[in-house]
This record gives C-alpha cells, structure tokens and sequence, in this order.
C-alpha cells in the first residue's frame, strides 16, 4: 500500500505497431499494469491511428529561440505528453530487421526535444517491448533493434530501465507466455520506483 501512496508518476505508452492488440502492444500493456499498480497514470499513444509526417531535416527546431518542429500534424499534442511524463513506454513489433516504420518516424520526429540541451530526455526513464516472429532475438534483427534503442536513448540521457521481448506468429500470442507476462509487469513497477 505504502507504493500506491507515494508513486504518482505519469507513464506515456507509445505503441508503434499497426496491431492495437498485437505482441508488443500485449507486452506494452502489461508493463503499464505493472506501473499502474504501484499508483501510476498511464496514457497511451497508437501511432498507427495518427498523421504523423516524417521529419524534414530543416533543422529549424534546433535554431536559437525555436520553439518546436515546424511540421504541424499528430506529433505537436505528443511532444507536451512526452515532456510531461516521467516514464515512457516504447512498444515495437520487429520489421525488416528492426524497429516498426511508425516508431521510427515517432523517434525521428523526437528532434526536437534535443533543442535546449534535449532536457525533455534527461531523467526520462524508458521501457522497450518487442515481438518478433523468428526463432530468436539474433535471427530476428530484434538486436539490431535493441541497439537503436540503447544508442538513442543513451545519448539524450534518458535510462532504460527494462527490455522485454518474446517470440510469437499469431497475434496477442505472447498473452499466453506466464514468465513473459510477469516480466514485463516487473518492468513496469521498476519504470515507476523511487
């Protein structure tokens, strides 16, 4: 109880696949059970139902007094999410070899946020969920996935504080998957502790 008490983060899940009740999107929301039972507030953000441009490398976000991205579509109410959460929740389904185009674009168009020093990342604490369909982690390119996350993220100063990520061909499959589930609920508690 003491938890549920002193935990009143706010948790900002960014599903980036097409599938709202696919694999990572599975993994995503256990996660998000994870942090809410310590008290959390979780909003989610589903990429796939959004008009959000890639971005144009004008670079005009990161010029003296600028004030945001240019491009006005989907992203400009994420980016007042994203400074105001605590905690992010990155769900990804492995295509081609690595991360969803959606969340791609999500990150590409996070940019921004590097302006002023990229403070919207320092102190930001982020969970990656990923689902592939191969046999493991290494064949599947979820690595080469991974990698992008842990380079990004490490750069702008945010921690990663937990991976989860699981095997399956039918979607919502990884559900069934008990250590799974209860890793990613882990996860989530972790994303939310003191």
């Amino acid at each position: 109880m003491a938890g549920k008490e002193t935990c009143a983060k706010r948790v900002l899940v960014v599903l980036g696949s097409p599938r709202r009740k696919g694999n990572s999107a599975v993994l995503a929301e256990r996660i998000a059970k994870g942090a809410r039972a310590c008290g959390a507030k979780v909003k989610t953000v589903f990429l796939q139902d959004l008009n959000i441009a890639p971005c144009r490398g004008c670079l005009s976000c990161q010029t003296s007094g600028a004030r945001g991205c240019v491009l006005r579509d989907d992203m400009q109410p994420i980016y007042r999410r994203l400074r105001e959460s605590d905690a992010w929740v990155l769900a990804s389904p492995v295509y081609w070899f690595t991360l969803s185009a959606q969340l791609k674009i999500f990150m590409d168009r996070c940019f921004p946020l590097l302006g002023a020093g990229g403070q919207a990342f320092r102190g930001k604490k982020i969970a990656i969920a990923m689902s592939f369909g191969d046999k493991d982690a290494f064949s599947s390119g979820c690595v080469n996935a991974l990698r992008t996350f842990q380079d990004a993220y490490g750069y702008v100063g945010a921690e990663i504080v937990g991976i989860v990520y699981g095997s399956a061909a039918e979607p919502g499959e990884l559900s069934k998957n008990d250590g799974l589930m209860k890793e990613a609920e882990e996860i989530g508690a972790a994303l939310v502790a003191e």
